[in-house]
């Protein structure tokens, strides 16, 4: 699980297409010392596992289903990218919960600057988009961030001097592809939503005879709530 908030900026050491896995090697200011084997690390936003630790970097592998959902394929060496290792309990959750599953990619399309920030453009697949509302919560590359608008598929954030100095974003040109994974709340609620229509149209008489399998007002009211 993670916030968003990024911890470090690392840079890609290389990276080795193996016949089933790619391996990529990742330079960081983290004190190795204290890094695990097996931990969890979100790179750009998505969750690797650390198979391996050097003195000022460590190694993740990268399956052929995360390279087909992520831009990770995309990176080359030298690349900078965002590192932020996982909660643990007590820690302060200061952007929003992500369990560093990206969704899919999306493109920055616009940028312009306002005063001290910039004002970010972004086309996201409709998978994604039908999970964006104002005001919500978006990770982008890693980066947890406000969505300012929504228009059909394309959204916008603003990133303020903070953020570019502590991240990548303020740096991305227009036509670069981004990870992007939406808010887990809005997953769960249409889900249980989508689930209370259907035990809805199945009917009282259904409902007596074989005992729902999803969170409705008849179920919680024979569990005795």
């Amino acid at each position: 699980m993670f916030t968003g908030l990024v911890t470090d900026v690392g840079t890609i050491n290389s990276i080795t297409q193996g016949s089933e896995n790619c391996t990529i090697v990742l330079r960081t200011a983290y004190d190795t010392d204290d890094l695990e084997l097996g931990e969890s690390i979100a790179v750009d936003g998505a969750c690797l596992t650390v198979t391996k630790i050097g003195n000022d970097h460590f190694f993740v592998e990268v399956s052929p289903e995360t390279l087909s959902r992520t831009t990770l394929g995309e990176r080359r060496a030298g690349d900078r990218v965002h590192l932020e290792r996982a909660l643990r309990v007590g820690d302060r959750l200061g952007g929003h919960m992500m369990q560093g599953h990206v969704d899919g990619v999306g493109k920055l399309v616009g940028r312009q600057r306002d005063k001290n920030a910039w004002l970010l453009d972004f086309e996201a697949p409709e998978s994604i988009a039908r999970y964006l509302i104002e005001k919500g919560s978006i990770a982008i590359d890693g980066v947890s961030l406000t969505v300012n608008s929504v228009t059909n598929t394309r959204f916008g954030v603003a990133i303020i001097p903070h953020t570019t100095d502590k991240t990548n974003l303020g740096g991305y040109r227009v036509g670069r592809s981004v990870n992007l994974e939406a808010d887990m709340i809005g997953k769960y609620v249409e889900k249980l939503a989508a689930g209370a229509r259907d035990d809805s149209q199945d009917g009282q008489n259904n409902r007596s005879q074989t005992p729902p399998t999803r969170l409705t007002t008849a179920r919680l009211k024979d569990m005795g709530f």
